[in-house]
């Protein structure tokens, strides 16, 4: 079996490959974070319908952040120039905010990543555009259910293949697809840390789940096949099949009996269908 390390996490924001273990104090810079982006998701249930952009998306989501004390993660990283991430329809992730209006039936994902005072809060919803057929709301349902199952199995004792095997297991029952090519992370005072967060496995595999550590569990599902297209921007990631792809992410902190999940809406609006 492959030997993982762990660390006590030390302030330094540098990436080694280690997996980072967390204090009582950064669990409460985490909250801090986690809840804004929260709230900033919760923000756009009215304002997500038919006629608005997703630049006008994103300049909510910018405005909201700065107004909060924090900072768009995605701004200008990477060389990425906007505030969070736009995809509608067939794009499986990473959708770049523009002029593009959403119609009536649509779906679209909104990836937001606030940092306060050095800790990042990720998260991400799949929206409803108006009247959604029952085909694309069933998938959107079923994401959803997908990202829960994984942060059930999130706890202490458990390895990171059982959060995967739960959310295949579950997808696949449905016939939907499972992204391969990109997965949750590692978080904390990094964006992206170790380990990686696989949405499929085999129960039993991968690093062991210890409390103190950060990740992103974040299923992106394929009503058709898992395969992914990148295309000529660099960052718009869409299903090979052009299949309507949906994705929920969340920011959990593994504690000693289970795991806090940090980008929880505490206005119950996780499930925005």
């Amino acid at each position: 079996m492959a030997q993982y390390e762990f660390i006590t996490d030390e302030g330094k924001q540098s990436r080694s490959g280690a997996i980072k273990l967390y204090n009582a104090a950064a669990f409460e810079g985490m909250r801090k974070v986690g809840r804004i982006s929260a709230e900033i998701l919760d923000a756009l249930v009215p304002v997500i319908a038919p006629g608005i952009t997703t630049e006008e998306i994103d300049d909510i989501v910018r405005r909201l952040t700065l107004e909060a004390g924090a900072i768009p993660a995605t701004l200008n990283y990477r060389g990425f120039t906007h505030s969070c991430c736009t995809s509608i329809n067939h794009v499986i992730c990473h959708g770049i905010p523009g002029p593009k209006v959403l119609k009536e039936g649509d779906i679209v994902n909104v990836d937001v990543t606030s940092i306060l005072d050095g800790w990042h809060g990720d998260c991400n919803r799949t929206y409803l555009v108006g009247d959604v057929a029952i085909k694309a709301r069933r998938l959107v349902e079923v994401t959803y259910e997908c990202l829960m199952l994984g942060i059930e199995q999130a706890k202490p004792g458990n390895h990171m293949g059982d959060i995967g095997h739960a959310i295949q297991v579950h997808a696949e029952k449905h016939r939907y697809g499972v992204v391969r090519d990109f997965c949750g992370h590692g978080i904390g005072r990094l964006f992206h840390d170790a380990p990686e967060v696989l949405h499929f496995g085999r129960p039993g595999t991968g690093p062991e789940i210890k409390p103190g550590m950060f990740f992103t569990i974040e299923p992106m599902i394929n009503i058709g096949r898992p395969e992914v297209k990148v295309l000529d921007d660099g960052w718009t990631a869409v299903a090979r099949d052009r299949s309507l792809s949906a994705q929920f992410e969340h920011t959990i902190g593994i504690t000693d009996t289970g795991c806090e999940i940090f980008t929880k809406s505490l206005k119950g609006l996780d499930r925005p269908f």
